[in-house]
């Protein structure tokens, strides 16, 4: 469904600038962005994927994954087609990479905001997640439903290469409860040619999400002989000690997939040295993912099991006065929502 967009401003004749993402694309007349969801029409941009999900499914909070966000609840996640990066690791490559110009829906009846919402309620999610492609590239859509979902008492969630532009960020950090940023890595080059995007946006909005006191928790999918080397493990590590010790680091293994299927899965010993660097920083919780592995929130302090995993979704976790039950360290994290 055609729909007006943000964040542009038109150029010399009919070219527009796309400020919704660190791209800020430029577009002639009847072409795309990199995106491949918004294209310029006779001067004017427009979101080709508003109220058209190309998924829709209840998920354990868990699987974003926030671990210390609302845990043991259910999050109702929506996704459109397209994306604003180019990975050839992408582990949801057949709906990411996907765009307009080859899957247009014709015919197809809009899903509107409010239905979006209706269906989270009647599922009893308690936040709705923008995830499996980059919720940013179907911004407007994201943004109508998160207001709704704030109305009623939902949480809104973006799991986010991190790539938005400041104007969406600030514009959608009234109701944005939480986000899981991918680093991918902390070298420019790996954004540059595995991503064709740039480092440095990412890190910026690590760093604003935090200011604005959104929950962030940040995932690094390791990828053998890319991103695994000591020199990066650390920079990554020490870059996140440095914006908040606090916050959990999800090391994801890499399975062979999409253009990467002649690359080897991740060594788990690989998983175990990644988590102890950043330990060595001074990280409290770090979740080694995609691995038969315990996922348990521990007290950083004491050692004690705080959170144990997977959770029962008929008894979600208690955490009397957001502290450790036996040596009383808080244990930061969104335990429940208020949207006041």
């Amino acid at each position: 469904m055609r729909q007006p967009a943000m964040f542009w401003e038109k150029n010399e004749g009919e070219d527009v600038r796309c400020f919704l993402c660190a791209h800020n694309c430029r577009i002639k007349p009847e072409k795309f962005g990199i995106c491949g969801v918004r294209q310029n029409l006779q001067g004017k941009l427009y979101s080709l994927v508003y109220g058209e999900p190309i998924a829709a499914h209840l998920d354990p909070i868990e699987k974003k994954p926030l671990y210390h966000f609302l845990p043991g609840s259910s999050s109702y996640s929506v996704a459109t087609v397209g994306c604003n990066f180019r990975c050839g690791f992408c582990q949801n490559w057949q709906i990411s990479q996907l765009d307009k110009k080859a899957a247009r829906a014709e015919g197809v009846p809009a899903v509107t905001p409010e239905e979006i919402i209706e269906q989270a309620l009647f599922y009893n999610a308690a936040s709705i997640s923008y995830t499996y492609t980059e919720p940013t590239i179907f911004f407007e859509y994201a943004y109508d439903i998160a207001q709704l979902a704030h109305e009623k008492g939902l949480a809104n969630i973006f799991v986010t290469n991190g790539f938005m532009g400041q104007q969406a960020l600030e514009k959608i950090q009234p109701f944005l409860n939480a986000a899981n940023v991918d680093l991918k890595s902390f070298n420019p080059e790996f954004y540059r040619r595995h991503c064709s995007a740039r480092l440095e946006p990412v890190l910026d909005t690590i760093r604003r999400m935090k200011k604005m006191d959104i929950w962030v928790e940040l995932t690094t999918l390791v990828i053998p002989g890319l991103n695994d080397s000591e020199k990066e493990l650390n920079q990554i590590a020490a870059f996140i000690a440095q914006v908040d010790r606090h916050m959990p680091w999800h090391i994801s293994r890499f399975h062979p997939d999409y253009h990467f299927n002649d690359y080897a899965a991740t060594p788990v010993p690989t998983l175990h040295r990644a988590k102890q660097i950043g330990e060595q920083h001074g990280l409290k919780y770090i979740y080694i993912g995609n691995v038969a592995d315990k996922s348990d929130t521990v007290c950083p302090q004491c050692g004690k099991t705080i959170i144990q995993r997977p959770i029962s979704r008929n008894r979600p976790p208690a955490l009397d006065e957001h502290a450790c039950p036996q040596c009383q360290m808080p244990i930061v994290g969104v335990w429940e929502l208020n949207n006041d």
